[in-house]
């Protein structure tokens, strides 16, 4: 109890405090903010410390997924907030992450993330998948609204702006940080890993598209175009990323990764022995100059999903979804799972954020 006191009387010091923080209110907001590359609004959650005025809405809530509490367009806390932009993994949305937004929102953090175009739930393509360059300028483009509109910009602290990213998501963090991926090193790595989840995604022949399963063409990774994947998608004004289970792990240059120089945590879901070589990081916070990395035992990939609903795994069987969304392959309940995650990245966020 002693440790966890002294933890959170640290971060009041260090982003401000207030009554209401301690409290422990969350707002949240959609916003619609228009995207210059994809030519259309992105779709965004924005999560934030805030008052108690206004209506408790359950964001994230579906049949499957349990949702997590937050106050509907709450006015948020004045003062000078750290930002931290989240990336949702491949056919997954922003409101999935409310588990971890909510929690950081708690402790201080303006917390934001869009749904990616056409690698997000019901809207996803494997041609589209590979395009990394398409959500770090998502991402970047949502660091530029919140830091220029009339709104927004006396929330945000300028200087203190973090990325947090989730499988695909975490392949997106990378980039943003200043990684840059090999075309040719991603194909030889779906060549000899063939049952890997992104290769096998990109031959299913399978897509969503209008929130229905469509039949596509398998697609050949060499036709994703050599120049936008290998370009540098860094964004200088991220101080700090969080890595879950980054997609694209065996293809990132080494070169790229060594000049890096902002604090890297990566987190790899599973003992070592057991993570899948497509989202395996120690290789990676080995080259980052200020990269560390730990496993999250007991658990899989898919424990960064939010916590299922009770019936969730009857109704996944009747639609035939065939991937595990509700296993976390060990004891833990997938609850003690994220409340090690939270504590992991809000500790790594409050330390490099300062």
């Amino acid at each position: 109890m002693k440790v966890r006191t002294i933890f959170f009387s640290w971060l009041m010091l260090l982003f401000g405090g207030s009554s209401a923080w301690a409290d422990g209110y969350v707002g949240v907001q959609s916003l619609d903010i228009f995207s210059s590359l994809r030519g259309k609004n992105l779709a965004v959650t924005i999560w934030y410390p805030s008052g108690k005025n206004g209506q408790q809405v359950q964001v994230g809530n579906t049949q499957i997924f349990k949702g997590v509490p937050a106050i509907e367009k709450a006015l948020p806390i004045k003062g000078s907030h750290p930002l931290v932009v989240l990336s949702h993994g491949s056919g997954s949305n922003i409101q999935s992450m409310a588990w971890l937004a909510t929690s950081l929102a708690k402790a201080g953090f303006i917390v934001a993330g869009p749904n990616h175009p056409r690698t997000t739930t019901g809207d996803s393509t494997p041609e589209d998948t590979p395009k990394l360059w398409e959500r770090t300028h998502d991402l970047s483009t949502l660091i530029s609204f919140l830091t220029s509109d009339d709104k927004w910009r006396e929330y945000v602290d300028v200087n203190r702006i973090g990325v947090i990213g989730f499988s695909l998501g975490g392949a997106a963090a990378m980039e943003i940080a200043g990684a840059r991926a090999d075309l040719d090193d991603y194909v030889h790595y779906c060549e000899k890993f063939p049952t890997m989840a992104d290769c096998h995604w990109f031959v299913s022949g399978q897509a969503y598209i209008d929130g229905r399963p469509v039949k596509v063409d398998t697609f050949d990774l060499r036709l994703v175009n050599r120049a936008l994947f290998e370009q540098s998608n860094r964004d200088a004004r991220i101080k700090s990323a969080v890595l879950v289970d980054p997609s694209v792990a065996q293809a990132f240059n080494k070169q790229s990764i060594e000049g890096i120089h902002i604090p890297m945590t990566f987190i790899n879901l599973g003992r070592p022995e057991t993570v899948p070589v497509s989202v395996a990081a120690k290789a990676l916070a080995k080259e980052a100059p200020q990269g560390t990395i730990v496993n999250v035992n007991d658990a899989v990939h898919f424990s960064f999903l939010p916590e299922c609903q009770n019936s969730a795994k009857a109704f996944l069987k009747k639609i035939g979804e065939i991937d595990p969304l509700c296993e976390d392959g060990g004891a833990r309940t997938r609850s003690d799972i994220h409340a090690e995650l939270k504590r992991l990245i809000e500790k790594a966020l409050v330390q490099t954020l300062q």
